[in-house]
């Protein structure tokens, strides 16, 4: 099934320029992994129709996702089944008093072009990257293409949410690890756009925040003071991590506005497809969209129709496509489901559909589509040449052919 979807590349004249724009303008202070430069020297093209199905179906997933984090909150028995690290299911029942009206709801959901129409491969529930580069690339690329335009600003969408939600230029923690440039790059991203839109911002450890009748306080130093929002891009399971007396359970039951509340460690977990079924949620669009999910016990060893996911795994890590792994890696990964099956789902095989360019050259792509309570927030394009979208994959910018047009050939 051919996709209304094209690559097209940047004139080469004027590659060094847009990757200079990329770099400082995008925030985007990581553009090599070893020896592989991770801007791409391409633009995606999607036609208006593509864009607005991609849209429809992020939505459609946003809200069986809210409903079943809602639902796992009260089923302990469920949430065993989720692959969780033990210390964050004895935390789940302060979740009861979670209230999504109070709080925002950032995912990303990952789609790919596949033989039948497009397909989901999993959501970014808590803490999902690519927004710099979802809301700041299509910008720059435009410069170089006549007849198309980036699709929303997911930096902005989140703004909009907080501003519903916290008091007029109120101030917001931007936690993350402190040490990494590629979580800083994230936070300066989104406080630079805040503090444009008069919020006072304050980057924050996660062990910075502490809490009085369970609304958040930062301790920084020069910083002290009340928190009135929480932009939270330090993944939940590594809260379990910190010393105790850092009080990290605290941001389980908070009431200060959170983006992301702790909830989303309930879905993202790729061992969610194992517990649908006793949910009683309808997730329609999950089951129409997601290849199908089981326990690896259940999978013979050696069928190569289906993959091994680790259940918080990460950035593509983990995953067992076979022709893009080593040998020494594939061997890990099945010793690693053998030992620890909990940990770990099998995902049937979906056949990924490579895109060509004038070049001849194929890749494969990911849209990654955010959504902000349950409303489309912006594209987040990746590609490589392998079917695996990992840390090697490069960050390409989305845009919608204007009007009705469609993609020629």
């Amino acid at each position: 099934m051919k996709q209304a979807v094209d690559l097209k590349l940047i004139p080469e004249d004027k590659y060094s320029e847009y990757r200079y724009d990329v770099i400082f303008k995008a925030y985007k202070w990581d553009p090599q992994v070893g020896d592989d430069n991770t801007v791409a020297r391409h633009v995606v093209i999607i036609d208006q129709e593509t864009a607005k199905q991609l849209e429809k179906y992020a939505e459609q997933l946003s809200e069986e996702t809210m409903l079943m984090e809602e639902a796992l909150i009260n089923r302990p028995e469920l949430v065993k089944k989720l692959g969780l690290p033990r210390k964050i299911e004895k935390e789940v029942h302060r979740l009861s008093a979670y209230k999504r009206s109070q709080n925002i709801r950032l995912m990303r959901f990952d789609f790919h072009p596949a033989e039948n129409g497009w397909v989901v491969s999993e959501v970014n529930s808590d803490v999902p990257g690519g927004l710099a580069e979802a809301s700041i690339l299509p910008q720059i690329a435009c410069r170089y293409f006549n007849g198309f335009e980036p699709r929303n600003h997911v930096g902005r969408s989140i703004l909009e949410a907080f501003s519903d939600k916290i008091i007029e230029n109120g101030t917001i923690a931007f936690v993350h690890a402190t040490s990494y440039s590629d979580d800083r790059q994230v936070m300066e991203f989104l406080s630079d756009y805040f503090q444009a839109h008069g919020y006072k911002t304050v980057f924050a450890a996660p062990d910075h925040i502490v809490w009085k009748d369970k609304k958040a306080y930062c301790i920084v130093e020069g910083k002290e003071g009340p928190i009135d929002g929480i932009a939270r891009f330090f993944p939940l399971e590594w809260l379990t991590g910190l010393p105790q007396r850092s009080d990290w359970k605290g941001y389980y039951d908070c009431v200060t506005a959170s983006c992301n509340h702790p909830v989303a460690i309930l879905t993202q977990s790729k061992r969610l497809p194992l517990v649908w079924d006793g949910l009683g949620v309808d997730i329609s669009a999950w089951k129409s969209l997601l290849p199908e999910t089981r326990d690896p016990k259940s999978i013979r060893s050696g069928d190569g129709d289906w993959i091994y996911k680790p259940a918080l795994g990460r950035v593509g890590e983990g995953i067992s496509i076979t022709e893009v792994i080593s040998e020494k890696e594939s061997k890990l990964i099945k010793k690693a489901v053998r030992r620890e099956p909990e940990s770990w789902v099998a995902q049937r095989r979906f056949v990924s559909q490579p895109l060509t360019d004038t070049n001849g050259e194929s890749y494969h792509l990911c849209v990654g589509v955010f959504t902000v309570n349950g409303k489309s927030a912006g594209f987040y394009g990746r590609i490589s040449p392998y079917p695996r979208i990992d840390h090697r994959a490069k960050d390409i910018p989305l845009l919608v052919i204007k009007g009705g047009n469609k993609i020629e050939g």
